[in-house]
């Protein structure tokens, strides 16, 4: 089947989050269950090639004001999946990917629209695939192109497109007359179609026209469904439940594995834990924690800051903490308010708190492995990569029964020694500290510990699985024919 991905990062040539490992690793999975795979991304000023080569010099897309001509470049091939990318300049040569300290590029929605129809030219000279994977609002017109303005071209007209939510949160929206400049068409400006609340949504038009929804977890896709989670747009999924489906995120394990991990000072195993004690005083002492605190349990946090994130949780709580019989090593940033809360924590409790206001790979990495516990508290968490990431490491998840970190953690029991790591369920700052007093009184008892790290070192969360779900998606639409989606009824 030849696939072809639509998405605006991916590594290693730009990310700022997990699309960007989803759509670095699934098309290579695919590719080795015998598809052919095209990803096409926007050629940032960040993206390094080693040897490009223009393939189309001129793709001709119109706007209200003016012809833009974007150009498309041969990426290479690696792993069996061969990468293209959009070329226009005075779009995506600049210093950050969506935005910058002022907040998102104003003409977001003209960069990525302009990147969605050069994707659709593109494939109509160089071959169409037999199915589109489109991945969240950046890539989100690309559905909604093939169902109206190319609903009649006999190249792509009977291609079907798969729509991928990585987070419900983020949903592109723009002024009404977005639609013109776009070239778009009014009636596209109804509450069936793109409208949202008097602006234009660019996800709800994949939504509305994708001939199928997938979502990162199994729960994720039960809970956008709901008002709690669906930021305004669960009646359009509940519209098209049938069409929804939940399918795991999978991770690297070339690249999370303390097997095989470049980063850490001693590789160990499932079968020989020995290493992971080595990691933890090397992790302390990229701390400045003395050493003697290594007798004490780690809790691991690698996040961006922010309330979605389980923060402001966080924050109510940090002074009780305090007092626990642990140390906490974060690594991150995000919201001032939360970069201020762990500066502070840090400052008052220096024995406690151990804070790096920064993303550092090699540094995520020594945390992984040299952790005792990771804490994702999530308000809402599509999937989550770091706790699937420290069951590998045997570095027990602490999270918040939501999304993905509910379908992936198993709650311990001490009496069947059963289970991966501990849950909360209410979303109250209580419920949290209850949940890391329950791993603190566990890890005490080193002998069980011992048996909770191997139930998660032993789980495998590989794209092997995953990959397959995907299979039978697209198989699914390229089957049957394709018939217009009915207009929906509700907002």
């Amino acid at each position: 089947m030849r696939i072809a991905f639509a998405a605006s990062e991916c590594v290693p040539f730009s990310k700022t989050g997990g699309l960007a490992d989803v759509v670095g690793a699934l098309p290579r999975a695919l590719a080795a269950l015998g598809h052919e795979l095209t990803v096409y991304l926007p050629r940032y000023k960040q993206t390094r090639l080693a040897n490009p080569k223009i393939v189309l010099p001129s793709i001709t897309v119109p706007f209200d004001d003016q012809y833009r001509f974007s150009s498309l470049v041969d990426g290479g091939r690696q792993a069996g999946v061969q990468f293209y990318f959009i070329d226009y300049p005075p779009f995506f040569a600049r210093d950050s990917l969506y935005g910058n300290a002022q907040g998102d590029y104003p003409d977001n929605a003209e960069r990525f629209a302009l990147f969605c129809r050069s994707v659709l030219e593109a494939a109509k000279v160089i071959g169409p695939p037999d199915v589109f994977h489109c991945h969240d609002w950046q890539s989100a017109l690309l559905p909604v192109l093939l169902r109206t303005l190319y609903g009649e071209d006999p190249l792509l007209s009977r291609v079907p497109c798969v729509f991928t939510i990585h987070n419900m949160g983020y949903q592109g929206l723009f002024p009404p007359d977005t639609l013109p400049l776009l070239q778009l068409p009014w009636d596209l400006f109804t509450i069936s179609k793109l409208e949202f609340f008097g602006k234009v949504n660019l996800l709800k038009g994949a939504l509305v026209y994708a001939d199928h929804i997938t979502t990162v977890s199994r729960r994720y896709a039960q809970e956008i469904q709901t008002a709690e989670y669906g930021f305004g747009l669960d009646g359009v999924l509940r519209a098209r439940a049938a069409t929804v489906t939940g399918i795991l995120n999978g991770v690297d394990y070339n690249e999370w594995s303390p097997e095989n991990d470049r980063y850490i000072v001693q590789r160990y195993s499932a079968s020989d834990l020995g290493g992971k004690a080595i990691c933890k005083r090397d992790l302390l002492q990229q701390f400045g924690v003395a050493d003697s605190a290594t007798r004490l349990p780690v809790i691991g946090i690698i996040s961006r800051f922010a309330a979605q994130k389980g923060f402001d949780l966080v924050s109510q709580i940090a002074d009780r903490l305090a007092r626990e019989e642990m140390i906490v090593v974060a690594l991150g940033s995000g919201d001032k308010d939360y970069e201020e809360l762990f500066r502070r924590l840090m400052q008052q409790y220096p024995h406690k708190f151990a804070v790096k206001i920064a993303y550092d790979n090699m540094l995520a990495h020594k945390i992984e492995a040299g952790a005792d516990m990771f804490l994702m508290p999530s308000r809402y968490e599509p999937c989550g990569l770091n706790q699937i990431y420290s069951l590998k490491y045997g570095t027990v998840p602490i999270v918040r029964a939501t999304g993905g970190l509910d379908d992936t953690i198993e709650p311990w029991d001490a009496r069947t020694g059963k289970g991966t790591g501990f849950k909360f369920h209410d979303y109250i700052s209580e419920a949290l500290l209850l949940c890391v007093r329950s791993a603190l009184e566990a890890f005490r008892d080193q002998q069980n510990w011992q048996v909770l790290m191997r139930n998660g070192m032993t789980k495998d969360f590989s794209w092997n699985a995953s990959a397959k779900e995907y299979v039978r998606v697209y198989e699914r639409v390229v089957q049957k024919t394709l018939i217009p989606i009915a207009p929906l009824q509700t907002a």
